[in-house]
């Protein structure tokens, strides 16, 4: 009888950069801001931290939970001030450039403000290059 030959290791799917890190932010944050306004009430941390696990596996990233539920925090954080200081008038805009600037032939200096806002969230929690 032959031995079975081990089976390779799996490729393990690369870890996120600082810039694939903030966009994410980003991107959770435009959809928790637009779910606010759409249907009236927050995504949970629980659901956030799900949606950026199924963007990170289509396209064959990975990061840990503990990081995914980082920045499902920090979205909701960011998510809530925007809220909170802008009109229901400009809190729809605001929602509606970061939606749109998820296209990213689509330009918009708001959000590249709100990147910039990412970016400072991220370093104040001790995330980095």
């Amino acid at each position: 009888m032959s031995a079975i030959p081990p089976r390779p290791p799996a490729p393990s799917a690369p870890l996120l950069d600082f810039d694939t890190r903030k966009a994410l932010l980003f991107a959770l944050a435009a959809e928790r801001l637009s779910a606010y306004y759409e249907h009236g009430k927050w995504m949970t941390d629980a659901q956030a931290a799900t949606l950026a696990a199924q963007w990170l596996s289509r396209s064959r990233l990975q990061l840990a939970l503990s990081e995914r539920r980082l920045l499902s925090e920090l979205s909701d954080q960011l998510a809530r001030q925007l809220a909170e200081t802008l009109s229901r008038s400009a809190g729809l805009y605001a929602a509606h450039e970061m939606m749109e600037s998820l296209d990213p032939n689509y330009q918009s200096a708001f959000a590249h403000d709100m990147l910039d806002e990412c970016e400072r969230l991220l370093r104040e929690n001790g995330v980095q290059d």
